[in-house]
């Protein structure tokens, strides 16, 4: 494409930052960015029409983890630093509740709650054991204990008999979140620029050289928040990982009203307007889901609509209303990768399926790595 001169004078000349990706870490690290720089020019780039990967296309849990996966987590972190990757995400759930209000993105405290497969005994048992540990090891974030036990009040079938609950735990609608922080960019006289794929990033005498599929430009600083698709533009590890979806028609008379982890949080679901949000099953076949595609697969398509009659809702008759999928950004470590990679080049990254969390401190943290 041939670009007009107003064209390059107005949006690719004189540019200050350039953030790549317009999802919950780009549009909150150019927002941190025009605070911080009231003048600078600020443009986005994001290679799809709606922000991709995972910001619009997520569950919406405002969560920071089921009492099974704080477990797991300490069997390969330190108790020092899970503590610190909780204190960060009830930090940027913080973060983003007063940066958009609670209204905005509908943001509901219902809490969450985890359930136990009866066939699977030995986790509710070690659940139930560490649970007392468990709080008292998160005390000092939250002053008081964050687990209990409640009953199964919701008829679910093949569960154990108690559910685990986290008072702190809530939902939010992920289309409004991102529709109030669009605006808030526009607002703030940031320029987005969709439908347009950056293929490298690099340094060039002192600024950073970003090429896409339409144009090529200069900017004094780049910021890399792709996520789950961060290793096509540098070789931090992140790898994709696929989270498959779908969505009932509404349903009468439902009474389920949370959040909910099942099988350490491999499949999670929600009540939303009437209807049920049922997603996960990457761990059928972890490589398969090692992708950036979008699809879906009739392995675990299958296996959530059957999850949804025999356990979830069950005696209940519904109808498959949409499927979609989103790209997250994992690795073996759960911490987030947010540091200068070159001269003019940064990132922040791997935000490892909790980008609802800590996407907004990500992005305030990316945008402080500049001086």
């Amino acid at each position: 494409m041939n670009l007009s001169y107003w064209e390059i004078k107005t949006w690719l000349s004189n540019v200050d930052f350039t953030v790549i990706g317009s999802g919950i870490v780009g549009l909150s690290c150019a927002l941190e960015l025009r605070r911080k720089h009231p003048k600078a020019k600020i443009i986005v780039l994001e290679k799809g029409m709606l922000p991709q990967g995972a910001s619009t296309k997520n569950a919406g849990f405002a969560c920071f983890g089921s009492l099974s996966e704080i477990i797991d987590d300490l069997q390969y972190h330190s108790e020092e630093e899970v503590l610190d990757l909780v204190s960060k995400r009830i930090k940027g759930l913080k973060l983003l509740r007063e940066t958009l209000g609670d209204k905005k993105i509908d943001y509901k405290p219902f809490g969450g709650y985890e359930l136990f497969i009866k066939k699977d005994l030995e986790l509710y048992e070690t659940c139930l054991d560490r649970q007392d540990d468990i709080n008292a090891l998160l005390k000092p974030i939250f002053n008081t204990d964050v687990f209990s036990i409640k009953p199964n009040k919701f008829g679910f079938n093949h569960i154990a008999d108690q559910l685990s609950f986290n008072k702190f735990e809530g939902q939010i609608d992920t289309g409004k979140m991102m529709d109030t922080l669009i605006k808030k960019a526009y607002k703030s006289s940031i320029k987005i620029l969709n439908n347009c794929h950056v293929k490298n990033v690099s340094d060039d005498n002192g600024k950073a050289r970003i090429q896409t599929d339409i144009f090529e430009f200069k900017s004094n600083k780049a910021l890399i928040a792709t996520n789950g698709f961060a290793s096509k533009l540098i070789t931090e590890k992140v790898k994709p990982a696929r989270a498959q979806v779908l969505i009932t028609k509404p349903i009468k008379n439902l009474q389920i009203q949370g959040t909910f982890h099942l099988d350490k949080g491999y499949y999670y679901f929600r009540n939303i307007d009437n209807r049920i949000l049922f997603g996960g099953g990457r761990n059928m076949d972890f490589k398969g889901e090692e992708t950036m595609d979008f699809g879906q697969t009739d392995q675990v398509q299958n296996k959530l609509e059957e999850l949804l009659g025999s356990t979830i809702i069950p005696g209940v008759d519904f109808e498959i209303d949409h499927r979609w999928a989103g790209i997250m950004g994992v690795g073996k470590q759960k911490k987030s990768i947010v540091k200068q990679l070159s001269g003019n080049v940064y990132c922040g990254v791997r935000l490892g399926g909790m980008g609802v969390a800590i996407g907004s401190l990500v992005g305030k943290d990316l945008a402080n790595l500049i001086e």
